[in-house]
């Protein structure tokens, strides 16, 4: 034991520095959560000004946004169990400082495959980084202080829901030093340099008592069936959907179904697949997974299409376009506090199937507003769409997680809310991929430079169906989630085990 005689440093002195130092860790570790939610909004409203700038195709810029999700859901499972295993400080690192580089690299991407690649490595280095985030908070606070720090995650969450896009646009419009939109990943290097060092100094090192070993196999099987799924449909339109394209996507589900048969013997040698596939025997688990797959469809849909609508369709600048998109991301936050504070806990399920009607008619009424405006629509115009969608989507991401996981066996939870994050953001890809089919399919190759405005508002009314569509599936499934939740999701009992809570993240505008 240590002698405290040899110090002068007053008993308190310890405790105090412990508590700056965790407080610091706080700051870095949400700083670096911010950085990452701020990315996956900024790029969508920089995609005119890379287009124009690098001449990249639409499918190229489906697959800046979509190579992004796609890498983050494949390495999300594995880089969390990194952490438990080799510790969740030094996952922090090597994701932090990966995703710094990745950055760098597309900044200064010299074409749209360099700047695609880059926006690969930077999902998988998001992979390891996210995970830890929450676990590194959970080793770092004490349970009764969890509940405060929880909730200014929140706030970072819905900050970078709001901030995303308007930052995206200022960097855009400024062309700071004649460098267009490169700004957007530029920005992160000083706040990733400052994680990096600041974060080797203060944040602690914690690793899981029991953590389950790798399923590298099953990453590698996802990852396949869904680039054989994917590639095709973004790249389809444009080579004329060939036969090795439809081949490829018929491949994807024997894939899928090797995958199934590989963890079902995972699990029986030595417990530690990717998929725990006994989850699926919990109607209301089988069910949640359905919802958040489909409602990452939707929401990969409308934003991409969003985006090209406003800028490419509408011919509004960068600037115009993100701040049309505020009172969207506000009333996203504002229904995601009171579906779990109020509603969830007295109306249970209803509370979730009122926002999937919600949101569709804010779907519907923006179809009847692009229609009845078309070129000359204006952005306070879109205003009332916009909230109604915001209010119905805020209902449903806060209280989801926590309604999918009611009925989940304790010992399985921290592989349910993996796959439940996990599964989101492989919709969300697949619904960029499927921007191809359901925009432009409908405006076609032909078009004349004339009608190419009123093509693209032609274009958005006919993908909103689609995502008016999908809502509705959402709504049905979601009878079969529990009439009551547990309860909102806490940071107290009733969460995960550490390495499991890293693994939820709600959906962002």
């Amino acid at each position: 034991m240590t002698s405290t005689t040899t110090s002068s440093t007053p008993e308190s002195a310890a405790p105090a520095a412990a508590d700056r130092r965790r407080w610091f860790a706080l700051a870095i570790v949400m700083t670096a959560a911010f950085m990452d939610l701020v990315d996956v909004t900024i790029v969508n409203i920089a995609i005119p000004s890379i287009q124009q700038d690098t001449g990249a195709s639409f499918s190229s810029i489906q697959w800046i946004t979509a190579g992004y999700a796609l890498a983050f859901a494949a390495g999300l499972i594995t880089g969390g169990r990194l952490g438990d295993i080799h510790g969740r400080k030094k996952l922090f690192l090597i994701g932090i400082a990966g995703f710094t580089l990745a950055s760098a690299l597309c900044g200064f991407a010299a074409n749209p495959e360099m700047l695609v690649a880059s926006r690969i490595l930077q999902g998988a280095m998001a992979a390891m980084m996210v995970p830890q985030v929450l676990s590194i908070v959970h080793a770092t606070f004490p349970a009764h202080e969890r509940g405060k720090v929880f909730g200014l995650f929140g706030a970072v969450v819905g900050l970078g829901a709001v901030s995303g896009p308007l930052l995206g646009a200022l960097l855009t419009e400024w062309n700071l030093f004649g460098l267009e939109w490169r700004p957007i990943f530029l920005i992160n290097l000083p706040v990733g340099i400052a994680g990096l060092i600041l974060g080797t100094k203060f944040i602690t090192e914690s690793k899981a008592p029991k953590a389950l070993k790798l399923d590298l196999v099953g990453v590698v099987l996802v990852t396949l069936g869904l680039l054989m799924l994917l590639y095709p449909l973004t790249r389809g339109r444009e080579l004329g959907w060939p036969l090795w394209g439809y081949l490829s996507m018929a491949g994807s589900v024997l894939v899928f179904g090797g995958l199934i048969a590989y963890e079902r013997m995972k699990a029986a040698r030595d417990g530690s697949p990717l998929i725990e596939l006994s989850l699926f025997k919990v109607k209301s688990f089988a069910a949640g997974i359905a919802v958040q797959a489909t409602f990452g469809v939707g929401l990969g849909i409308f934003f991409l299409v969003w985006t090209l609508y406003m800028q490419l369709g509408l011919g509004w600048s960068a600037l115009r376009a993100g701040l049309t998109g505020v009172p969207f991301s506000i009333a996203v936050s504002v229904a995601a506090g009171l579906s779990v504070q109020k509603l969830v806990p007295r109306f249970g399920r209803k509370v979730l199937q009122s926002g999937a009607l919600t949101m569709a008619a804010g779907l519907l009424i923006y179809i009847w507003e692009a229609g009845r405006y078309g070129l000359d629509i204006a952005p306070w115009q879109m205003a009332l769409p916009l909230v109604v969608m915001g209010l119905g989507m805020g209902l449903i991401v806060a209280p989801l997680t926590d309604a999918v996981l009611s009925e989940v066996p304790k010992e399985h939870s921290g592989s349910a809310s993996g796959l439940i994050n996990t599964v989101q953001q492989m919709g969300n890809a697949l619904g960029l991929g499927l921007v191809s089919v359901v925009f432009f399919g409908s405006i076609g190759d032909d078009v004349a430079p004339s009608r190419l405005g009123q093509a693209f508002v032609e274009g958005f009314q006919h993908s909103l169906w689609y995502v008016a569509g999908v809502l509705g599936v959402i709504f049905l499934v979601m009878f079969a989630l529990p009439g009551r939740a547990a309860g909102v999701v806490r940071a107290e009992a009733g969460r995960p085990e550490p390495r499991d809570l890293s693994r939820e993240r709600q959906p962002v505008a």
